[in-house]
Order: structure tokens, then C-alpha cells, then sequence
């Protein structure tokens, strides 16, 4: 499951029957009760604080853990890929040719990658609505709340841990995440993208598969490598068939509890919107590619995240077209709504809410493709767009009070934006121009050739030229530059600076009258769930630490064929082609004659899973590594909107194929060594 930059979604309550392995489960309500029952296994807190204090958050959006004493961390290779593909140059195209550091003083430095790990979580509700009442105007009340947030994690900050607070129940309980954080994070060991990506875009959300996605890192503090006592060790038989495993990672964002306006407007606005623009993207990167090999190198990882968005996308909207997905929905919904209707005190106080969430829906509606290419998602891809934007806001927003400025410049978030804004991962012109070059052209269609910004940012000029003037002039690709005042007079500051008044505008009127009413509103609703229902389901999944429980079995598909539990290294002998995206590398070739090919590679199960997981642990109830979730079958995905699991299936590499790869492959001895093998 490749790790998916989700559209912001706003998460809204209704009843949910849950199913056999449902649930993306908060660690402190973890269904010990419910896993006895249906596998007559006890969940220990022994149990489950090892695997919470393993597990990792990497904040390009992905998951992992740490399997070792000596800091190292386990994640997909596409959750790595961001640091893979900084470090390597022209010369050195470790995303083509693999990377193994010979000694610890080899391992790769990453730019700007941060990993965490979850020590506490404190319920807050009532310090973050303090001062607001349901009868609080909205768009106040959401102020209030978002200075009440920034103040508490100002307070925890001062730890020197990371500090979050995440919104659950759609605003019903506000908790306080704190975790510790290492940001000095360096690439070990991975892979060629070949092989970790084998079959690419067209095997990608299926299954049988045959990926070899994953990534050693090293997590180090003062100059030396962290020393952990909490770690999972590997298993020295690995996945079967049948066997009950659990899978800690974090989920990005799903929408089950969200309310049928919401399912609505995602179905008829957000996703067709996205498909659409992402789409146009990637054909010009594929015809960049194409020019030359240096440029399909560079664009190598951005269309990768364009193409998985897209499918993931395409899936999430067959789930919405679903007529009996969506006519269960409606029917929870209802269910909810009468059982409020019964009771007049209820629906006295609870009873417009629906309505109110749907009427800021509509109104979204009418400025959504604004505020997508002004605010939520502006650059389509432009580094120094964002490094311009960025550089912006920190200067603007660090001269306000913590409690007054935008939620990720207060003064909890401020060292990691600097990390981002002062990386020193290279830029490229030549992709720059083009990405330049698809947002002005998104400006000018969206906005028209005369909007006063379109026409200031323009200079007469058309959207290439314009976007070959700004790169070409751009000094901002030097990091010695973005620290100087000399910054500010950057040319690519008169496209920010130019888009700034109307992006701050969109922002308000999306945090004031949509976000504002919806969050108001669902946290009403949700607080009639809690007294109706009860507060024993799980929460929306919010790139939080979460752990589910699944068994690895097979299914059979659509077209009635039975699709076995696991693949093996024979089968991906078997799909090489020799041509792209199915061609195996030298030393593979070279290697198969030695290879146990029928080692289990990929298996699937019933995890409840979603994007974020990528990179996740899996692991068996005596808590040992038997593989690393890296995707889901397209089956799968309208998952993001109702749990089934009749034929939707998580898709993991198994821990035995990882260990015959490195030791008949690589020959990665010291790696080996260091898992106990």
C-alpha cells in the first residue's frame, strides 16, 4: 500500500457494526476481549507495549519499526523512497542500482526525514473546548480551539518530544499524542526500485504480487546510533497460512464515519477533480521520461505518488458508485437519525446538525477548486514553490503569537518545518519548469487569463516561458540563500506573494464556514453516538498509531478463481518478462539457480488496513517480524468508506522472502547478523 497523500477529509459519526477483523484500534482500547473470543489468544500489555514503543511514524507519511537494539528501522522501500532518491545522483542511482553501506560510516544521511515513536497520549476534550459552548458560533469556537491546541502543545513541546493534539470521533475527544522524535535518520540498506516496485503500475493494488518493498534505515542521536530496548525480532519461520498476526502502523485518513453529504460531495467534487488534475500531470511527466534518461531518473518519484494516487482514487470512487455501498451507508446514517428523533431532548439539540454539515458541503462546492490550487494543494509539484510559500509564511507567521498563527507554524511544529525548509535535497530545473509550467496552466483555467494575480504572475508572459523566467532566475535552490534576507527578493517570491492575499482568503473562508461547521456539528452528533452507542468503536484513522488484528488467507476474486494465501519467488521468475516494469535485474538472473524458489514472497490477509500503513509490522502472537504491509488489492479500497473483507485483502511481503533475498542475492551478511540470522 503505497503511502497515499490523502485529500483532507472531515470525519463525521454514525453506528457501525463491526466486523470479524475490523478495526484500525487506538492502542489504549485495543479489543483484548474480542481477540480471545474469536482466537482464543490474550492480549498482555507486555504485549502491547512492545509493539507500540517499535513501532515508527515516518513523516513523509508511511509507517515502520525498529529490529533492532542498534536503532535499525524497517520500512517499505516506498516510504523510503524520498530519502533513496535525495541521496543519489546522477552517478550514484541508488533507486536504480540498490544501496548497502559497507560500515556504519556509509550509511546515507537523509535530508529530512523524521521518525517517531508514540510514548504517551493524554485524553484532552476539555482543555481544548474550553471557552466554547454548542451555542459558540462556529467559526469562534473552532478558533478558540485551534489557540487551545497550539498552547498545550507549545506546553508539552518544551519535553522536547514531538507533540500532536488529534482530533477524534470527528471533534467528540481531543487527545494529546507526545512522541519522541529522531531526525537524524540514514539510508542502510535498500533494494533496486526494479525489484522493490516489481510490475509497477500495472500490478500495483493486485494480487498475486511480487514486490520486494522494503528499506533498512539506522535511527541516531549526538552522531551514534540509537540504542532501543524495545524492538521486534524476527521470526525464524515466518508467515503460514491460517495464522492470526497483527499489524501497528498509521493509517492516514478514512471516511467511515463520515456523513452521506460527505460521501457525496467526495463522490461528485473531490475525486473527480483529483483524477482529473493528477492525470494531466502524469502525461507530461511520462513524455518528459521519455526525452532522456537523466529526466525520467528525476521524475522518477513524483510520478510513482501521481500514478498510486490515481489508481487509489479510481478505487475509492468505484466504491462510492457503489450502490449498495452507498445505500449501507445511508442506511447507518438513518439508523443514527431516528434513534435522535426518538428522544425530543435529542433531537431538540442534536436534530439540524445533518442539515447544517450539507449546507457547508454545498457551499464548498462553489470555491473547492479555488482553494485546492490557491491553498490545499497549490505547485502541482514545484519545489521551489513550496520553498518560496514556505519561507513566506514562517517569516509571517513566527511574528504572531503561537495561539494566532496558522496550526503547523506554531511554535510545536516550527523545528520541523525548518528542516523541510532548509533540506538540502537537490532541485532540478528541468522538472521544476514543468511542474511550474501545469500549475499556471491550472491558474489560467481555473481562474481565467484576467484575474489580477494570473496577469501579475504572467507578465504578458505564457505559462512556460513564465515558469522558465522564475526557475531560471531562482536562487533558492541554495539553502545558504533561503537562510538570507536575500530570499525574500527571490523571484519566485512575486508568484507567492502574488497568490498570498487570495490563498489567505480561500483558507478562511474554508476554516470559517465548512471546517468550522462541519467539526461543530459532527462533534455534536458524536456526542449523541457516545450516549446512544456508547465510545467502544474505533475512531476514523488520523495518521495516528493504530493496531488490527487480521488472519493471512486467500480469497477467490470477481471471476470466481481462487487466489491463494501467498505467492512465491518461483512466480516472480515466472512474470519476468525482461521488459519494464516486469524485468529482473543482473543479479537476480544470476542468482536463481542457488534461490529456494518456493519460498513464500507476498502473502495477503484481512488486515484493516489503509494508506499510512505502508511500512507497518506485521507479526505474530509471539510479537515477531513475519512481513511488512505494503499494499492492498483493489478489492480493497472502498474500505476507506465500509469494512468488508469477503474479498478485500491487505497485501504483505513475508519475512521469508526478505531474508532468502538478502542471503542469496546481496549477500548482506552484516544486515543478516544483525536480524539474528
Amino acid at each position: 500500500m503505497r503511502s497515499i497523500r490523502l485529500l483532507p477529509s472531515i470525519l463525521f459519526f454514525f453506528a457501525l457494526p463491526i466486523a470479524a477483523d475490523e478495526g484500525m484500534w487506538l492502542f489504549n482500547k485495543f479489543p483484548r476481549d474480542a481477540v480471545k473470543k474469536a482466537y482464543g489468544f490474550t492480549v498482555t500489555d507486555q504485549f502491547l507495549n512492545r509493539l507500540q514503543m517499535s513501532s515508527v511514524r515516518f513523516n513523509n507519511g508511511g509507517s515502520g519499526s525498529f529490529v533492532s537494539p542498534n536503532g535499525l528501522l524497517f520500512t517499505n522501500h516506498h516510504v523510503g523512497a524520498d530519502c533513496i532518491y535525495q541521496v543519489a545522483t546522477k552517478q550514484n542511482d541508488y533507486m536504480k542500482n540498490g544501496f548497502a553501506a559497507a560500515t556504519p560510516a556509509d550509511e546515507k544521511p537523509c535530508p529530512n526525514l523524521e521518525v517517531n515513536v508514540l510514548l504517551k497520549i493524554d485524553t484532552v476534550t476539555d482543555k481544548i473546548k474550553a471557552g466554547t459552548t454548542d451555542e459558540t458560533p462556529p467559526a469562534d469556537a473552532a478558533r478558540t480551539r485551534r489557540s487551545n491546541a497550539s498552547a498545550l502543545e507549545k506546553e508539552c513541546a518544551a519535553t522536547g518530544n514531538r507533540c500532536e493534539v488529534v482530533t477524534l470521533y470527528s471533534g467528540g475527544q481531543y487527545d494529546l499524542y507526545q512522541y519522541k522524535k529522531y531526525i537524524d535518520v540514514r539510508l542502510v540498506f535498500a533494494p533496486e526500485e526494479a525489484i522493490a516496485a516489481f510490475g509497477g503500475d500495472p500490478d500495483n493494488f493486485t494480487f498475486p504480487r511480487y514486490c520486494l518493498d522494503f528499506t533498512f534505515f539506522r535511527a541516531y542521536e549526538n552522531g551514534k546510533p540509537v540504542a532501543v530496548t524495545n524492538f521486534l525480532p524476527w521470526s525464524k519461520t515466518g508467515a503460514k497460512n491460517g495464522e492470526l498476526t497483527f499489524t501497528s502502523g498509521h493509517p492516514g485518513s478514512t471516511d467511515r464515519l463520515a456523513t452521506y453529504a460527505n460521501l457525496e460531495f467526495q463522490r461528485d467534487v473531490v475525486m473527480p477533480f483529483s483524477l482529473a488534475s493528477n492525470g494531466r500531470l502524469i502525461q507530461k511527466l511520462l513524455a518528459f521520461g521519455e526525452l532522456d534518461p537523466e529526466n525520467k531518473r528525476i521524475a522518477r518519484d513524483l510520478l510513482a505518488s501521481l500514478q498510486n494516487s490515481v489508481k487509489a482514487r479510481t478505487g475509492f470512487l468505484g466504491g462510492l458508485k457503489d450502490p449498495e455501498l452507498m445505500r449501507r451507508k445511508l442506511e447507518q446514517e438513518t439508523k443514527l437519525r431516528k434513534a435522535i428523533a426518538d428522544d425530543p431532548a435529542k433531537q431538540a439539540r442534536f436534530g439540524k446538525t445533518w442539515d447544517e454539515i450539507a449546507a457547508a458541503f454545498d457551499e464548498y462546492k462553489a470555491f473547492y477548486a479555488t482553494y485546492t490550487y490557491l491553498e490545499r494543494a497549490p505547485g502541482s509539484g514545484s519545489e521551489l514553490f513550496s520553498l518560496a510559500k514556505g519561507l513566506l509564511r514562517y517569516k509571517t507567521e513566527k511574528a504572531k503569537p503561537n495561539g494566532e498563527r496558522l496550526r503547523e507554524w506554531n511554535d510545536a511544529n516550527l523545528d520541523a518545518m525548518e528542516q523541510g525548509l532548509f533540506s538540502t535535497a537537490p532541485i532540478y530545473p528541468a522538472l521544476e519548469k514543468l511542474t511550474l509550467t501545469t500549475f499556471f496552466e491550472n491558474l489560467v483555467t481555473t481562474f481565467g487569463p484576467t484575474e489580477p494575480f494570473v496577469i501579475q504572475i504572467l507578465a504578458g508572459r505564457s505559462p512556460a516561458a513564465a515558469a522558465n523566467f522564475y526557475v531560471t532566475n531562482s536562487k533558492l535552490a541554495d539553502v545558504a540563500v533561503r537562510k538570507s534576507p536575500a530570499a525574500f527578493d527571490d523571484p519566485m517570491m512575486t508568484v507567492v506573494q502574488a497568490l498570498e492575499g487570495p490563498a489567505r482568503t480561500a483558507r478562511k473562508r474554508y476554516e470559517d464556514r465548512v471546517q468550522a461547521v462541519t467539526v461543530s456539528s459532527a462533534s455534536r452528533i458524536a456526542q449523541a453516538r457516545f450516549a446512544i452507542y456508547g465510545d467502544r468503536e474505533y475512531p476514523d484513522a488520523t495518521f495516528t498509531l493504530r493496531l488490527t488484528y487480521a488472519t493471512i488467507k486467500g480469497y477467490t476474486n470477481a471471476a470466481g478463481v481462487a487466489v491463494p494465501w501467498a505467492s512465491d519467488i518461483a512466480g516472480l521468475f515466472a512474470r519476468s518478462t525482461g521488459v519494464e516494469p516486469f524485468a529482473l535485474t543482473p543479479n537476480w538472473l544470476a542468482a536463481k539457480s542457488i534461490l529456494k524458489l518456493k519460498t513464500p514472497y507476498n502473502f495477503v490477509s484481512t488486515a484493516d488496513t489503509h494508506g499510512g500503513n505502508s511500512g507497518s509490522p506485521t507479526v505474530n502472537t509471539k510479537g515477531e517480524i513475519i512481513g511488512i504491509l505494503f499494499d492492498g488489492n483493489s478489492e480493497g479500497l472502498p474500505n476507506q468508506y465500509l469494512y468488508r473483507d469477503t474479498r478485500e485483502r491487505s497485501v504483505h511481503l513475508a519475512s521469508q522472502g526478505i531474508i532468502e533475498s538478502l542471503r542469496k542475492v546481496y549477500k548482506a551478511n552484516s544486515v543478516l547478523k544483525e536480524l539474528g540470522f
